[in-house]
């Protein structure tokens, strides 16, 4: 558990600066990104026939594990490549980024075990979730 909170706080202060992984993940995750908020990329990962995997996330229970390439093939290389270029990395760094933080991140924003019907907001109701979130 500490591991994560570590991360989020990184995260947390990442997104503050607009910039670095947090930028990436309010990008994916938030109504306004580019990634449809979770409900888009809850479909990107059930059109890749993934959406057991993104399931585990949100339910409760253990987290599937998604790789690098899995994390790909459901975002797509434009975005994956837009993505990576915020990070200032290649786009296999990009994903291995995001397939270890992603499970652990979504889960801890749908405690209730299921996603939010209105999404996670936007990018600042996410940033306001991820700071409640560190303070429990």
């Amino acid at each position: 558990m500490g591991l994560l909170d570590s991360v989020m706080g990184a995260v947390m202060g990442q997104v503050q600066q607009q910039g670095g992984i947090g930028a990436v993940l309010g990008q994916l995750l938030a109504n306004d990104g580019e990634g449809g908020g979770l409900r888009g990329l809850v479909e990107k990962f059930n059109e890749a026939g993934l959406g057991e995997v993104v399931g585990s996330w949100i339910g409760k229970g253990e987290n599937l594990p998604v790789s690098a390439d899995q994390l790909k093939e459901v975002l797509g290389s434009d975005l994956l490549g837009k993505l990576a270029g915020q990070l200032g990395v290649d786009p296999a760094q990009a994903s291995g980024q995001l397939a270890e933080l992603l499970p652990g991140l979504v889960d801890k924003l749908t405690p209730q075990g299921v996603a939010p019907e209105n999404g996670l907001g936007d990018a600042g109701e996410l940033l306001g979730m991820l700071g409640n979130l560190l303070q429990k």
